[in-house]
């Protein structure tokens, strides 16, 4: 680092420009103010004035040879390292005049020719880049490659699948596609109304129109992070649609009637599969969503445990079919096996490789079901999750632990942080006991 250099009374910073910048620093040598008369302070700031100088070379060659979008990212570091928000050029012809006057010295180098680089940035003539609609939901998976890493091929495909509709929903809403950067709250509002025209005509519910929205909002805003915009467009803010007629959907429990009396019955379950049958029975003493079981790798069945236990949780792999992402952290969760739950899994202690990775376990069974009566009008197999729950409620136990044997959010339900020990394996079996059936002498 070479040591400032007094003039008069100040000290000022003398280097020469690497090589490495020449193409976007016309200047051989930089000479720069340190702005005090104390030595020790010029050596203070030098360091950071000539690191400065480096991040704005850095980011006017990535500007210059970037693709559109580091263009744009390199635009808005150099804004802000001249101190400025970076800012369109429709909002910098609004703004301020002192704010613009401010913009225009600052683009201009110390012996007062203008930076062209610089001026773009400051002055925000530099474009966003320009991603077309249908090119989203591919571009936001990208970005979102993190958050999705423990997600299997079927899970990326239900994460996928709702995201490219609602982006082919805004498309034909729209009539055809546009620029991402594009869509702004007139889009999203002919989006509304296009939801409200199919509703009319289809009888589509609101709900489903929401999501539609929600994703776009979500992908819009993964967008606009990516570009570190200071002030990102927010165009499906307030964009929503109520149905005030519309009866709140609530998932309906088996009755445990039936259960005992119909499923439990001999042969009752002898048309399902082995796997399929044995799935739905540990569903029915451990209150697991259906992937949780289906999805289970044998590593998470420990039947040579204190405990015997099922493990929900994420799991880690570079083959894609062998990642599993559970719901979330509160159904990272020990659940002890008793009862049918205990037979079935020992019956199957590798898991349920036919169904893993898939989506065809809930229609299949719940086609069985129906056919040979076993399953009441609007009633689905997901019930026995409920059905668990309010075999916990009639036993005596509160919300809160049936919250965390169920794998909800304790915070959520609280609103609040929650403190202390949870319950442990051991307690959670006490628990299961109580409440578990009888097993049949042919489910054994």
């Amino acid at each position: 680092m070479s040591k400032p250099i007094l003039r008069g009374k100040t000290w000022y910073l003398k280097r020469r420009v690497p090589k490495r910048f020449a193409s976007v620093e016309p200047r051989l040598e930089i000479w720069e103010s340190l702005k005090t008369d104390s030595y020790s302070v010029a050596m203070q700031k030098s360091a950071g004035v000539w690191n400065a100088y480096i991040e704005g070379w850095e980011a006017l060659l990535t500007g210059r040879d970037g693709d559109a979008a580091e263009k744009f990212r390199a635009a808005q570091q150099l804004a802000a390292i001249r101190g400025f928000q970076f800012l369109s050029i429709d909002k910098v012809e609004t703004a301020p005049l002192d704010d613009v006057l401010q913009r225009i010295e600052a683009s201009r180098r110390t012996d007062g020719t203008p930076d062209e680089g610089v001026a773009s940035a400051v002055l925000g003539t530099v474009n966003a880049p320009q991603l077309l609609l249908s090119n989203l939901v591919e571009h936001v998976e990208a970005l979102a490659a993190h958050d999705n890493r423990y997600k299997n091929n079927e899970q990326m495909r239900l994460w996928r699948s709702p995201r490219q509709r609602s982006v082919n929903n805004l498309i034909a809403a729209l009539g055809g596609d546009i620029e991402v950067a594009a869509v702004g709250s007139a889009e999203a509002r002919k989006h509304k109304k296009w939801w409200q025209a199919r509703m009319a005509k289809e009888g589509q519910s609101a709900d489903t129109a929401n999501k539609d929205f929600n994703y776009l909002s979500g992908m819009l805003s993964r967008f606009y992070e990516d570009l570190d915009h200071e002030d990102p467009p927010r165009p499906y803010a307030g964009v929503s649609i109520k149905d005030r007629h519309a009866q709140p959907s609530q998932k309906r429990e088996v009755p445990v009637d039936l259960i005992v009396d119909k499923w439990f019955a001999p042969a009752a379950l002898d048309g399902l599969n082995d796997e399929a049958r044995d799935i739905l029975l540990i569903s029915i003493e451990t209150g697991c969503r259906q992937n949780e079981i289906y999805n289970l790798p044998p590593s998470a069945i420990r039947l040579d445990a204190p405990i015997p236990h099922l493990l929900i949780a994420h799991e880690a792999a570079e083959d894609p079919d062998e990642r599993r992402e559970v719901k979330n952290l509160p159904s990272h969760r020990e659940i002890p096996l008793v009862g049918v739950a205990l037979a079935a899994a020992r019956r199957h202690p590798q898991g349920f490789p036919r169904y893993r990775n898939g989506s065809s376990y809930s229609a299949a069974v719940n086609k069985y079901l129906r056919k040979h009566d076993l399953l009441p009008q609007g009633v689905t197999v997901g019930g026995t999750r409920h059905s668990w729950e309010s075999r916990m409620k009639r036993a005596g136990y509160q919300t809160d632990d049936r919250g965390e044997l169920m794998g909800h959010s304790l915070k959520g339900r609280r609103g609040r942080e929650t403190y202390g020990d949870g319950l442990s394996l051991f307690d959670r079996l006490q628990v299961a006991k109580e409440v578990m059936f009888a097993v049949p002498d042919h489910l054994k």
